[in-house]
Protein backbone atom coordinates (compact mmCIF):
# COMPACT_ATOMS: atom_id res chain seq x y z
CA UNK A 1 0.00 0.00 0.00
CA UNK A 2 1.41 3.41 -0.91
CA UNK A 3 3.11 5.45 1.79
CA UNK A 4 1.96 9.03 1.40
CA UNK A 5 2.75 12.46 2.81
CA UNK A 6 0.12 15.19 2.58
CA UNK A 7 -0.23 18.69 3.97
CA UNK A 8 -1.94 19.11 7.33
CA UNK A 9 -2.66 22.23 9.37
CA UNK A 10 0.58 21.89 11.39
CA UNK A 11 2.85 20.61 8.63
CA UNK A 12 3.11 17.36 6.73
CA UNK A 13 1.17 14.27 7.76
CA UNK A 14 2.25 10.69 7.08
CA UNK A 15 -0.24 8.06 6.00
CA UNK A 16 -0.96 4.79 4.25
CA UNK A 17 -3.45 5.02 1.43
CA UNK A 18 -5.13 2.42 -0.76
CA UNK A 19 -7.35 3.74 -3.56
CA UNK A 20 -10.25 1.64 -4.79
CA UNK A 21 -10.45 0.53 -8.40
CA UNK A 22 -13.94 2.09 -8.54
CA UNK A 23 -13.98 5.84 -9.12
CA UNK A 24 -17.08 6.38 -6.99
CA UNK A 25 -16.15 3.96 -4.18
CA UNK A 26 -16.84 5.14 -0.63
CA UNK A 27 -13.96 6.48 1.46
CA UNK A 28 -12.92 5.07 4.84
CA UNK A 29 -10.64 6.89 7.29
CA UNK A 30 -9.21 5.04 10.30
CA UNK A 31 -8.01 7.01 13.35
CA UNK A 32 -5.45 5.71 15.84
CA UNK A 33 -5.31 5.70 19.68
CA UNK A 34 -3.79 8.38 21.90
CA UNK A 35 -0.47 9.71 20.53
CA UNK A 36 1.03 10.13 23.99
CA UNK A 37 0.34 6.52 24.98
CA UNK A 38 1.94 4.78 22.04
CA UNK A 39 -0.90 5.19 19.55
CA UNK A 40 0.13 5.18 15.87
CA UNK A 41 -1.42 4.30 12.51
CA UNK A 42 0.46 0.97 12.77
CA UNK A 43 -1.55 -0.11 15.80
CA UNK A 44 -2.75 -3.64 15.06
CA UNK A 45 -6.47 -2.82 15.41
CA UNK A 46 -6.09 0.27 13.20
CA UNK A 47 -4.31 -1.85 10.59
CA UNK A 48 -7.01 -4.55 10.71
CA UNK A 49 -9.79 -1.95 10.31
CA UNK A 50 -7.94 -0.44 7.33
CA UNK A 51 -7.64 -3.87 5.73
CA UNK A 52 -11.32 -4.66 6.42
CA UNK A 53 -12.49 -1.58 4.50
CA UNK A 54 -9.91 -2.12 1.75
CA UNK A 55 -11.10 -5.70 1.17
CA UNK A 56 -14.63 -4.40 0.65
CA UNK A 57 -13.63 -1.97 -2.07
CA UNK A 58 -13.36 1.26 -0.09
CA UNK A 59 -10.72 3.88 -0.82
CA UNK A 60 -8.95 3.69 2.52
CA UNK A 61 -6.62 5.94 4.53
CA UNK A 62 -4.93 5.67 7.89
CA UNK A 63 -2.45 8.29 9.04
CA UNK A 64 -0.35 9.46 11.97
CA UNK A 65 -1.66 12.41 13.93
CA UNK A 66 0.68 15.39 14.31
CA UNK A 67 3.96 14.64 16.08
CA UNK A 68 3.83 10.87 15.44
CA UNK A 69 6.18 9.06 13.05
CA UNK A 70 6.95 11.37 10.15
CA UNK A 71 3.97 13.64 10.84
CA UNK A 72 5.03 17.16 11.80
CA UNK A 73 3.68 19.25 14.67
CA UNK A 74 3.03 18.57 18.34
CA UNK A 75 0.23 16.89 20.28
CA UNK A 76 -2.69 19.31 20.65
CA UNK A 77 -5.09 17.60 23.11
CA UNK A 78 -7.67 16.80 20.44
CA UNK A 79 -8.33 20.14 18.72
CA UNK A 80 -5.36 19.87 16.36
CA UNK A 81 -5.91 16.15 15.85
CA UNK A 82 -9.47 16.86 14.72
CA UNK A 83 -8.04 19.36 12.21
CA UNK A 84 -5.60 16.65 11.07
CA UNK A 85 -8.50 14.25 10.47
CA UNK A 86 -10.46 16.89 8.52
CA UNK A 87 -7.38 17.60 6.38
CA UNK A 88 -6.93 13.87 5.76
CA UNK A 89 -10.52 13.57 4.55
CA UNK A 90 -10.10 16.67 2.37
CA UNK A 91 -6.97 15.16 0.84
CA UNK A 92 -8.66 11.87 -0.08
CA UNK A 93 -11.74 13.65 -1.41
CA UNK A 94 -9.59 15.87 -3.63
CA UNK A 95 -8.27 12.69 -5.30
CA UNK A 96 -11.70 11.02 -5.46
CA UNK A 97 -14.22 13.73 -6.34
CA UNK A 98 -16.75 11.11 -7.52
CA UNK A 99 -16.91 9.48 -4.10
CA UNK A 100 -20.15 10.54 -2.45
CA UNK A 101 -19.98 8.82 0.91
CA UNK A 102 -17.54 8.19 3.70
CA UNK A 103 -17.06 6.09 6.82
CA UNK A 104 -14.89 6.89 9.82
CA UNK A 105 -13.53 4.29 12.25
CA UNK A 106 -11.65 5.26 15.39
CA UNK A 107 -10.13 3.34 18.27
CA UNK A 108 -9.93 4.80 21.81
CA UNK A 109 -8.77 8.45 21.45
CA UNK A 110 -9.39 8.01 17.70
CA UNK A 111 -13.04 7.19 18.42
CA UNK A 112 -13.48 10.58 20.12
CA UNK A 113 -11.85 12.39 17.19
CA UNK A 114 -13.88 10.34 14.70
CA UNK A 115 -17.18 11.25 16.33
CA UNK A 116 -16.27 14.94 16.25
CA UNK A 117 -15.39 14.66 12.56
CA UNK A 118 -18.77 12.99 12.00
CA UNK A 119 -20.51 16.09 13.36
CA UNK A 120 -18.74 18.36 10.89
CA UNK A 121 -18.99 16.30 7.71
CA UNK A 122 -22.48 15.38 6.47
CA UNK A 123 -21.05 12.98 3.88
CA UNK A 124 -20.00 10.58 6.66
CA UNK A 125 -22.77 7.99 6.61
CA UNK A 126 -21.37 5.38 8.97
CA UNK A 127 -19.01 5.14 11.92
CA UNK A 128 -17.28 2.61 14.12
CA UNK A 129 -16.22 3.66 17.61
CA UNK A 130 -14.00 1.04 19.20
CA UNK A 131 -13.48 1.39 22.97
CA UNK A 132 -14.59 5.03 23.24
CA UNK A 133 -13.84 6.75 26.56
CA UNK A 134 -16.84 8.84 27.66
CA UNK A 135 -15.42 8.74 31.21
CA UNK A 136 -12.44 10.83 29.98
CA UNK A 137 -13.69 12.72 26.92
CA UNK A 138 -16.84 14.77 26.53
CA UNK A 139 -19.22 13.31 23.95
CA UNK A 140 -22.06 15.76 24.63
CA UNK A 141 -21.50 17.32 21.19
CA UNK A 142 -23.41 14.32 19.73
CA UNK A 143 -26.70 16.19 19.98
CA UNK A 144 -28.00 14.93 17.71
CA UNK A 145 -25.66 12.29 16.31
CA UNK A 146 -26.14 12.56 12.53
CA UNK A 147 -25.29 9.01 11.39
CA UNK A 148 -25.88 5.38 12.32
CA UNK A 149 -22.93 3.38 13.54
CA UNK A 150 -21.33 0.74 15.74
CA UNK A 151 -20.02 1.21 19.27
CA UNK A 152 -18.00 -1.76 20.51
CA UNK A 153 -16.13 -2.27 23.77
CA UNK A 154 -14.89 -4.97 26.11
CA UNK A 155 -16.60 -5.83 29.39
CA UNK A 156 -13.21 -6.01 31.15
CA UNK A 157 -12.10 -2.54 29.98
CA UNK A 158 -10.65 -0.66 32.96
CA UNK A 159 -9.67 2.40 30.87
CA UNK A 160 -13.23 3.01 29.64
CA UNK A 161 -15.53 1.22 32.09
CA UNK A 162 -18.53 -0.59 30.67
CA UNK A 163 -21.04 1.52 32.63
CA UNK A 164 -19.73 4.73 31.08
CA UNK A 165 -19.90 3.35 27.53
CA UNK A 166 -23.40 2.03 28.24
CA UNK A 167 -24.43 5.52 29.32
CA UNK A 168 -23.21 6.97 26.01
CA UNK A 169 -24.98 4.25 24.03
CA UNK A 170 -28.28 4.74 25.86
CA UNK A 171 -28.14 8.48 25.29
CA UNK A 172 -27.54 8.02 21.55
CA UNK A 173 -30.21 5.34 21.23
CA UNK A 174 -32.91 7.83 22.26
CA UNK A 175 -32.23 9.89 19.14
CA UNK A 176 -34.54 9.56 16.16
CA UNK A 177 -33.52 8.78 12.60
CA UNK A 178 -30.33 6.85 13.38
CA UNK A 179 -29.63 3.31 14.53
CA UNK A 180 -26.87 2.74 17.08
CA UNK A 181 -25.61 -0.84 17.26
CA UNK A 182 -23.77 -1.77 20.46
CA UNK A 183 -21.58 -4.86 20.79
CA UNK A 184 -19.77 -6.06 23.90
CA UNK A 185 -16.73 -8.36 23.61
CA UNK A 186 -16.71 -10.68 26.65
CA UNK A 187 -13.45 -10.71 28.59
CA UNK A 188 -11.84 -8.00 26.46
CA UNK A 189 -9.80 -5.21 28.00
CA UNK A 190 -9.15 -1.79 26.42
CA UNK A 191 -6.47 -3.26 24.15
CA UNK A 192 -8.48 -6.36 23.15
CA UNK A 193 -5.51 -8.53 24.09
CA UNK A 194 -6.17 -12.02 22.65
CA UNK A 195 -9.63 -10.77 21.56
CA UNK A 196 -8.73 -8.92 18.36
CA UNK A 197 -10.22 -11.66 16.16
CA UNK A 198 -13.54 -11.43 17.99
CA UNK A 199 -13.50 -7.64 17.74
CA UNK A 200 -12.82 -7.72 14.00
CA UNK A 201 -15.47 -10.38 13.39
CA UNK A 202 -18.04 -8.07 15.00
CA UNK A 203 -16.84 -5.08 12.95
CA UNK A 204 -16.89 -7.07 9.71
CA UNK A 205 -20.36 -8.42 10.42
CA UNK A 206 -21.65 -4.92 11.10
CA UNK A 207 -20.08 -3.45 7.96
CA UNK A 208 -21.33 -6.28 5.75
CA UNK A 209 -24.86 -5.88 7.08
CA UNK A 210 -24.79 -2.12 6.50
CA UNK A 211 -23.46 -2.58 2.97
CA UNK A 212 -26.25 -5.10 2.32
CA UNK A 213 -28.83 -2.46 3.24
CA UNK A 214 -29.70 -3.90 6.64
CA UNK A 215 -29.63 -2.04 9.97
CA UNK A 216 -31.49 0.97 8.61
CA UNK A 217 -33.26 3.14 11.15
CA UNK A 218 -37.02 3.46 11.17
CA UNK A 219 -37.98 6.62 9.32
CA UNK A 220 -38.68 9.55 11.60
CA UNK A 221 -42.35 10.45 11.81
CA UNK A 222 -43.31 13.13 9.32
CA UNK A 223 -44.42 16.36 10.86
CA UNK A 224 -47.91 17.47 10.01
CA UNK A 225 -47.77 20.96 8.61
Amino acid sequence: MPEIIFNGPAGRLEGRYQPSKQKNAPIAIVLHPHPQFGGTMNNQIVYQLFYMFQKRGFTTLRFNFRGIGRSQGEFDHGAGELSDAASALDWVQSLHPDSKSCWVAGYSFGAWIGMQLLMRRPEIEGFMSIAPQPNIYDFSFLAPCPSSGLIINGDADKVAPEKDVNGLVEKLKTQKGILITHRLVPGANHFFNSQTETLMAECEDYLDRRLAGELTPEPAAKRIR
